[in-house]
């Protein structure tokens, strides 16, 4: 275990030393990268803080269920127990609430002021139902499917005309995401591609230039692992600085960000702001970044090492 320690140890400290010689090179590449992260590590940026801020304007979905006008009074309140049994097997987090027909009419001559109108008919118009609310909404597909078999559900039941879902903007939220979601992964592998391919060719560079080196080594007994180990530091060290400097250019980006859509947020009563990555995202792009630029080495160390001999 000492020994595996103190190779690895030597190859972390040679990996060091070829950056420190070349370190223009090695900051110049890093800067490239870093522009090319930037770009994927944005978007998770905005896509959490998104997400985030769905949450908080969750709020009840609602499912409005209609009796026929022809349906009796006892005949409709005879259907709680039957609607609570189909939600609750669904979400215990319910609220059923009975409407008769009196008083919805109350709250459509409130809320509309059409009062004049329905006072022509003679009767009242409306039949009566049932609200139900269902928990709280987390703006996804599973949280809409849901809705969507309660309601089916409840339209199979006597006496039921109509099932309206208040919880349309669910579906379109999720969907949003959903396509936010795919554009990232589509950036992100194609951007990685990049990484790969810019390390691929830096530590090309390198290991032709350390050719003669290389050689000797290999004649006082240098194993292919003890060759190859420095170069794949290397390669991890510069995906790794490449993600930390991407990290640090969109938390700079926030703070201009946050101060133009402060006075957006004002007008809708409303304090937005995008937050930076929290420390556990962080450190998976950084292994992400580092695992880039260790894949790209490997593959240049592979080949090149086999050009040569």
């Amino acid at each position: 275990m000492n020994n595996w320690l103190r190779q690895h140890a030597f190859a972390f400290g040679s990996a060091l030393n070829l950056l420190r010689k070349g370190f223009g090179n090695f900051l110049f590449n890093v800067l490239v990268l870093s522009a090319t992260l930037a770009l994927p590590f944005a978007g998770l940026t905005v896509l959490d803080n998104v997400q985030s801020i769905s949450s908080q304007f969750a709020v009840d979905p609602e499912i409005s269920v209609f009796m026929g006008l022809d349906t009796p009074r006892e005949k409709a309140a005879a259907l709680e127990p039957a609607i609570r049994r189909i939600v609750q097997a669904e979400s215990r987090n319910v609220d059923i609430s009975f409407i008769s027909r009196e008083k919805a009419l109350e709250s459509l001559n409130q809320k509309s002021g059409i009062s004049d109108v329905i006072a022509t008919l003679g009767v009242n118009p409306l039949p009566d139902g049932y609200l139900i609310r269902i928990g709280r909404n987390e703006g996804n597909t599973v949280t809409f499917a849901r809705i969507e078999d309660i309601g089916k559900q409840l339209e199979k039941l006597p006496n039921v005309q109509k099932v309206q879902i208040d919880s349309a903007w669910i579906k379109r939220l999720a969907a949003l995401l959903r396509v936010l979601q795919s554009a990232l992964i589509f950036l992100a592998g194609t951007l990685g591609l990049v990484v790969i391919a810019v390390t691929f060719n830096t530590i090309r560079l390198q290991v032709l230039t350390r050719v003669d080196e290389i050689a000797i080594s290999r004649l006082v007994g240098a194993t292919r692992s003890f060759i190859r180990r420095p170069f794949y530091y290397m390669g991890a060290l510069l995906g790794l600085a490449a993600g930390t400097v991407a990290l640090g250019m969109v938390a700079l980006a926030l703070l201009p960000f946050n101060a133009a859509i402060a006075d957006l947020a004002r007008l809708y009563s409303s304090e937005l702001q995008f937050a930076p990555l929290s420390v556990l995202p962080s450190i998976l792009m950084l292994l992400i970044s580092a695992a880039l630029g260790w894949i790209g080495a490997v593959l240049s160390v592979n080949r090149h090492l086999r050009l040569i001999g």
